[in-house]
């Protein structure tokens, strides 16, 4: 790119930018409605796509080497096209607020709510009542509705990818195209009789309009919405969403948990010291001068025993022998908690239990203990 030409014609040169970022976002946001999305996401897709790709420059190229196009020409559009390019980041860190701004607009519901032309089951689906919701079907929304299924709760899901839809019904999923943005949308999955509604999707702004909706729609709905970061916890709350869970420290929560479980605490006393920093929303993270808890004086003097399961291969010196035989206990230092045998686990063996080959022992002991076991396990 010539600077030199940008700072002489830089007028010209700024209309033709926002021209190509104009054009081309209208054509993707069209493209998107014919293809029977919401307004909202139709105005997304046609910010991330408005910049100018780099096929451009070949057929550019390509048209001064034939005298299509001049040099002063070329340059031009290689300046304006650079410019998108370096605008684009800003438009689509933008776009979830226009669009927001665009969907507030009197316009029509059918506009705003999409044409679905592809889905036929659009009609309020029967029989449900104190269902659970599901916004998003993500990971977080799979893992979801399978537990849903496998507690027996009565379940739906409300999904803005259409493939992934269609997808999933096929399998037999409740699952069902719109965008949880619309209130009627909502309103044909019974959110008035919902008990629970999760929101599991991406977009923190639309998380943030998705609550205020559910909230407005059904004030008794318990709302859980999971977010990326712990900046939104305290907007999702004033918004109505009864738990907010950010994924960053939920992390965090899982490492030390089980952190935590290799020192030997007892799980009640992990279970309430998880429970305390959730609901001082995460505070203990945020505010490292937090150092001293109630939990300062629980004693580590368990801290160097391990829980660990070895498997008792052929040829081991363990085979074919009862647990007195072995003693265990008594050559090594390690206690037997357990025995697992194909699909059978012999909780707490007695001395007259015998170890076979493939078996699984669950044995307590110091951490140099049981590496001595596992020595004689090959």
């Amino acid at each position: 790119m010539n600077i030199g030409s940008l700072l002489d014609y830089w007028g010209i040169i700024l209309l033709l930018t926002l021209g190509l970022l104009g054009m081309k976002c209208m054509v993707g946001a069209l493209a998107t409605i014919i293809l029977g999305y919401p307004l909202r996401t139709a105005i997304m897709v046609g910010f991330a796509l408005c910049q100018v790709g780099e096929f451009s420059f070949i057929l550019a190229q390509t048209g001064m080497e034939f005298n299509i196009i001049g040099g002063s020409l070329y340059q031009g559009f290689l300046s304006a096209s650079i410019l998108s390019m370096m605008l684009t980041p800003f438009l689509i860190s933008m776009a979830p607020r226009i669009a927001q701004l665009c969907c507030s607009m009197p316009l029509p519901e059918r506009l705003r709510s999409g044409i679905y032309p592809w889905i036929t089951e659009m009609e309020t689906p029967g029989g449900l009542e104190d269902h659970l919701l599901i916004i998003g079907y993500g990971i977080n929304g799979k893992n979801l509705a399978r537990a849903a299924k496998f507690a027996g709760i009565p379940y739906a899901i409300l999904e803005i990818n259409a493939k992934t839809v269609r997808e999933e019904k096929e399998k037999g999923e409740p699952i069902y195209f719109g965008d949880a943005g619309q209130e009627i949308v909502l309103s044909n999955l019974n959110v008035q009789a919902a008990r629970i509604a999760v929101v599991a999707i991406s977009d923190p702004v639309a998380a943030r309009r998705v609550t205020a909706l559910l909230r407005r729609m059904q004030p008794s709905i318990h709302i859980i919405v999971r977010i990326r970061f712990i900046s939104d916890v305290s907007d999702l709350h004033q918004l109505g969403a009864n738990e907010v869970i950010p994924e960053e420290y939920e992390t965090s929560v899982e490492i030390f948990a089980r952190v935590l479980a290799k020192y030997m605490l007892p799980r009640d006393e992990i279970e309430e010291f998880i429970d305390q920093v959730r609901k001082e929303d995460y505070e203990m993270f945020r505010n490292i001068s937090r150092r001293a808890t109630k939990f300062s004086h629980i004693n580590y003097s368990l801290a160097n025993l391990d829980i660990s399961t070895l498997k008792v291969k052929e040829g081991s010196r363990l085979v074919d022998k009862s647990l007195l035989e072995i003693d265990l206990r008594k050559e090594y230092g390690v206690s037997v908690l357990a025995i697992r045998r194909g699909s059978k686990t012999i909780a707490n063996p007695g001395a007259e239990e015998y170890i076979y080959t493939d078996d699984y022992i669950v044995v307590l002991g110091t951490t140099e203990e049981i590496r001595n076991l596992a020595h004689i396990m090959v």
